[in-house]
């Protein structure tokens, strides 16, 4: 694997560019912040006297309304939500995407998916950072940087590969490292994270362990702590030493209960649903399902928002927060 540093990328390549930034949320925002107090020419794009607009002003920015941004931008920066980016792009981005700009992602999902089909005449690059805005901004300032993948979707001018990693150094990536790949191994690989694992598995394993325990008669605030406070020591620990070093670290009887009976909890059958929800996402299956459920106003999110804040995990916790200096 190739990983880049600082020294493999130029900030002057993008020396006289305007970056326009293309919303102002948890990713536009640290981005623009970076690029500017990395000596880059920003314009932030958002909805005019919004939040995103003041916040923004707030900021030390004077924000452009959207198509004023994509029209003065040299780099356009789709830093908004998916499920909102193709109506944006189409209604005030597309109109200026004039030969020899680059359009910029920081996730691969409208183009894998072909929602958002660029002219063959401008650079498509990518560049993901494995961690949430404000995460990024902290290590920036602090010297740092997370790690960050890039990916050339089409290089036009010959030179995407150079303008992309100039714009990873003046986020601090490349402090960290760089690694290349494709945009849509993203998309699949960051998608079926969040859905099996991250997001979704561990949200499901965590509630139904939690159920487990009071079903039998454990207390609830008991479960809450065993099922979800000390999740993120575990986490903790897999994030630094790697799995196995977090079974050198916890205790004996720990390691035999949960290498002896962890592959029950996740077993076989879980691994076919695994394969399975990874199929629905390299096929487009569930791209397409995420638009058409967009487009009918998120009506599945909202009732699941509702169920789960009536859940007993979440009453348990609210209660325990009141309670306890946590």
């Amino acid at each position: 694997m190739r990983v880049y540093r600082d020294r493999d990328a130029n900030l002057d390549w993008l020396k006289n560019k305007t970056i326009a930034v293309i919303g102002y949320g948890s990713q536009g925002a640290a981005q623009a912040l970076c690029f500017r107090d990395s000596g880059l020419d920003v314009v932030v794009a958002a909805r005019k006297n919004g939040p995103s607009w003041r916040r923004a002003r707030t900021d030390g920015f004077e924000p452009a309304e959207l198509g004023e941004a994509a029209r003065r931008g040299d780099v356009v920066c789709m830093l908004i939500s998916d499920t909102s980016q193709p109506e944006v792009y189409y209604r005030f981005v597309h109109p200026h995407m004039t030969p020899g700009k680059t359009l910029y992602f920081s996730h691969g999902f409208n183009i894998t998916y072909e929602f958002i089909k660029p002219p063959r005449s401008v650079d498509v690059v990518m560049v993901a950072p494995h961690g949430p805005g404000r995460q990024l901004r902290e290590l920036y300032l602090a010297g740092k940087g997370l790690p960050a993948l890039l990916a050339v979707h089409r290089d036009a001018s010959g030179h995407a590969k150079r303008t992309a990693l100039a714009l990873a150094k003046a986020c601090g990536f490349t402090r960290s490292g760089v690694f290349e790949a494709p945009f849509n191994h993203e998309t699949f690989a960051d998608l079926f994270s969040e859905q099996a694992v991250l997001c979704g598995g561990v949200s499901e394993l965590v509630k139904s362990a939690y159920e487990t325990l009071v079903e039998a008669g454990i207390e609830p605030e008991l479960a809450w702590f065993c099922c979800l406070y000390e999740l993120k020591l575990t986490v903790d620990l897999i994030h630094h030493e790697g799995i196995e070093g977090m079974w050198s670290a916890v205790s004996e009887t720990a390691r035999y209960g949960g290498r002896t009976r962890g592959p029950r909890a996740i077993d076989t059958a879980s691994k076919a649903e695994l394969r399975r929800i990874l199929k629905e996402i390299m096929s487009g299956e569930f791209g397409r399902e995420l638009a058409q459920e967009y487009r009918r106003r998120m009506p599945l999110l909202r009732r699941a928002k509702r169920e789960g804040v009536r859940h007993g995990i979440e009453r348990t916790g609210r209660q325990i927060r009141r309670y306890f200096d946590i």
